[in-house]
């Protein structure tokens, strides 16, 4: 059996030649039906994925992770421990760790983000609580040990994303050393509410994009950033997402029930719901900034400017939170020439 030539396109014929001579010696331990090898999706990095069919019906997913923009070893690292935790992530059937390609068992073809968008209002809480039910036993039962520390340094990095990427390349603004100012109290506000929060394994990017429709629900991906930080994060990951927005009652509702089930379970959360979600809010934020800083980038360094279709979602969430807390209230300021519509004057707690 071989490859379709016609199927996937290479960055360089030894790169093309690598993949054949680890994925040919497969076709028959692993039962693959390498014609009818296809691209199953790409992300915001250097990784691809393919699907391919399997000789008994099935199909699997084949990871292409180029080094050295790419190291996959802690993909496969983070897949076991949510694998010992009891959770559904893709299984490692194979891999080369040094030239960065991976075998992975199939979780389906349905995203959360696409069952969402489809979703009646009772379906859709079927799943959000299926999602914040699976976190409560990813944040109490993957072992965070080992795994880098969402620390200053860590939380700082990511905030100076937004001025460099979307203030000064996306938007042509460069700050007066007045405004510079303001970004650092909002800065160290946000820094300070983080490090505050117990710790956790965080995964990262928590979202709809990431979880599939599977059997366990659901099935768990794009976890290899994963660390050991805030309580909170990924909780703001999952509640406003870069695809898909909610109102604020469910919102709510939806991490009232997360909040209770991880008492339950012992986890290192709030006592205080109303702090909790302050926490929450505040945690959401940092990621916002960051976020808008990642789209830019990838539109002017990367190439890829879809992404930054979505920029005025995350400007709309770092506003209404600004907005609520007389902490963060110098954002307003900053982000405003950014919006087409002017920053209405909001109440602080």
């Amino acid at each position: 059996m071989t490859v379709s030539p016609d199927q996937i396109e290479w960055p360089d014929a030894a790169r093309h030649s690598a993949f054949l001579a680890w994925i040919t010696p497969l076709a028959d331990s692993q039962g693959l039906r390498l014609d009818t090898l296809a691209p199953a999706s790409a992300d915001a990095s250097f990784r691809r994925y393919f699907r391919l069919a399997t000789l008994d019906g099935g199909s699997r997913i084949v990871m292409d992770a180029p080094p050295p923009q790419e190291d996959v070893r802690p993909f496969i690292d983070i897949a076991g421990r949510i694998a010992r935790a009891g959770l559904h992530a893709p299984a490692v059937l194979a891999a080369d760790e040094a030239q960065g390609f991976v075998l992975l068992a199939d979780l389906g073809r349905t995203p959360y983000l696409a069952a969402l968008r489809e979703a009646s209002t009772a379906q859709a809480d079927t799943l959000m609580r299926d999602a914040f039910k699976a976190l409560v036993q990813f944040q109490g039962q993957v072992d965070p040990s080992g795994l880098p520390a969402y620390d200053d340094a860590l939380l700082r990095r990511e905030l100076a994303l937004f001025p460099e990427w979307c203030v000064q390349r996306e938007f042509g603004i460069t700050w007066t050393e007045a405004q510079q100012g303001l970004w650092t109290r909002v800065c160290d506000a946000l820094v300070a509410s983080a490090l505050a929060q117990p710790t956790v394994a965080v995964h990262r990017d928590w979202m709809p994009r990431n979880l599939m429709l599977s059997e366990p629900n659901p099935g768990i991906l794009d976890f290899q950033d994963a660390v050991r930080g805030p309580v909170t994060y990924d909780v703001a990951s999952m509640l406003r997402d870069a695809f898909i927005s909610w109102d604020e009652e469910r919102e709510i509702d939806w991490t009232v029930r997360y909040w209770e089930r991880a008492r339950r379970a012992g986890l290192p959360v709030n006592e205080d719901f109303g702090e909790y979600w302050r926490q929450v809010e505040w945690m959401g934020l940092q990621r916002h900034l960051k976020v808008l800083g990642i789209f830019c980038r990838l539109k002017h360094r990367d190439g890829k400017p879809a992404y930054s279709a979505d920029l005025p979602r995350f400007f709309a969430y770092a506003t209404k939170v600004a907005m609520r807390y007389a902490p963060l209230k110098p954002l307003l300021p900053l982000i405003e020439p950014m919006q087409d519509a002017k920053v209405a004057v909001g109440y602080t707690f």
